[in-house]
């Protein structure tokens, strides 16, 4: 069977979120925010409403108006031309404006957030740009640059070291979950909040990340089955869903193909007129 993959941005973009919920009145959030006509774009952009109230939360302490988030999955790695890229997206997006530094850089700032701790990015940035790397508390490192000093503050948030009980959700997006209490208590935070779409999210890819250690454990595996019921079977309907409308799809590109009317299309597959012409137009 092959491996399922595992879409980690939504859940990272809803922990984030949920990390940052006591801001949430002052925060405006961007999920892939695109950048100019062609596709370029920042994973999050988080805009503060009122820029002069600052964050209060560990994430979001460095905040200014204008804040640029990349993310790296716990599969992937923070390379040393992530962080230029990223750099590049923040001189273009202060840039890319209509009218002249309506945007001022001094009102941006960039957050790396990864799972283990980039070393060879640290090491280039020590070593070419002569910057310090200051750990500021457990998971939250900042640059100083020193005499070279710019006006865009950086961070890196490396979700592995994060403290459990400040971090909850953002350090739980990961694929070796494996301390039972933490999942305890992951689970008893859901159960707190399980009609709510950001934990749901979440929760649901890291059930699918660590299923192996979930299902170890019967008592909150069972536990887990009665809270995510309505997930499962949401998600399994729209699996059926899927299945059934590729189906559809291919049933009216075969009848097109055979030169069948749109009439008789219609009338045996129970379609609209303007459901033949969209499998028309998508495969013209």
């Amino acid at each position: 069977m092959e491996k399922e993959v595992l879409q980690w941005h939504p859940a990272f973009y809803a922990g984030l979120q949920i990390e940052l919920k006591e801001e949430k009145d002052n925060l405006i959030f961007e999920n892939e925010h695109q950048l100019g006509t062609k596709p370029k774009e920042m994973d999050v952009l988080i805009i503060k409403k009122e820029k002069d109230i600052p964050v209060r939360k560990n994430i979001g302490r460095i905040f200014r108006k204008y804040n640029i988030v990349e993310y790296k999955s716990p599969t992937d790695y923070l390379s040393i031309d992530d962080y230029y890229m990223v750099y590049a997206y923040a001189c273009f997006y202060k840039s890319d404006t209509a009218t002249q530094d309506s945007i001022p850089i001094s009102e941006i700032t960039i957050t790396f957030v990864c799972k283990r701790y980039p070393e060879k990015l640290m090491k280039h940035l020590r070593k070419v740009w002569n910057y310090e790397i200051i750990k500021r508390e457990p998971g939250i490192y900042l640059i100083d640059k020193g005499m070279n000093r710019d006006i865009v503050p950086v961070q890196f948030i490396i979700t592995k070291e994060l403290g459990k009980e400040e971090n909850m959700w953002l350090s739980s997006l990961t694929d070796e979950l494996k301390d039972k209490e933490e999942k305890k208590r992951l689970v008893e935070e859901y159960q707190k909040h399980r009609d709510n779409k950001l934990y749901e999210s979440v929760m649901d890819i890291v059930v699918r990340a660590n299923q192996k250690e979930f299902e170890e454990d019967t008592g909150m595996c069972k536990a887990l089955e009665e809270l995510m019921a309505d997930v499962i079977a949401k998600r399994e309907k729209e699996a059926i869903e899927r299945g059934i409308a590729q189906e559809m799809r291919n049933i009216v590109y075969n009848m097109l193909k055979k030169k069948m009317s749109d009439e008789d299309i219609c009338e045996i597959v129970e379609c609209d007129r303007e459901y033949v012409d969209m499998v028309r137009k998508s495969i013209a």
